[in-house]
């Protein structure tokens, strides 16, 4: 029998952070502006405003952007040699939309992994 107040799988809870939501219920909003937690989740009361992910979001996304920009960025100096000006700019523009895309995302999965580890959040506990 399925328990509905059962706490999600550990996938299930970095789904909802990935998208923004709260990884007990999937309703609430983790994020209540770009990077800033929410305290509590309005729609279950469930608690993560104690929770700091610190430098692992930055990390995360810094990992994917460079994983994502270098290797096009290889391929097409090397097919084409176009001017450094121009990648310069444009690549720079793509790593700068996609940091920002992803940021928040990253922050509510790990935000999300730590709830779902139980995590107290702090350095001491």
């Amino acid at each position: 029998m399925l328990d509905r107040n059962a706490p999600p799988y550990l996938s299930a809870a970095l789904w909802r952070g990935l998208k923004g939501r709260c990884p007990s219920c999937g309703d609430g909003k983790l994020l209540h502006s770009y990077l800033s937690v929410t305290p509590h989740c309005p729609s279950c009361g469930e608690p993560y405003g104690h929770l700091r992910a610190d430098d692992m979001p930055p990390w995360l996304t810094v990992f994917v952007v460079a994983h994502l920009v270098i290797p096009p960025m290889l391929y097409l100096e090397q097919l084409y040699q176009p001017n450094v000006w121009a990648q310069a700019i444009g690549w720079s523009v793509l790593s700068l939309a996609l940091t920002l895309a992803l940021l928040p995302r990253a922050k509510g999965a790990v935000l999300a992994l730590m709830w779902s580890l139980k995590s107290e959040g702090t350095e001491r506990g």
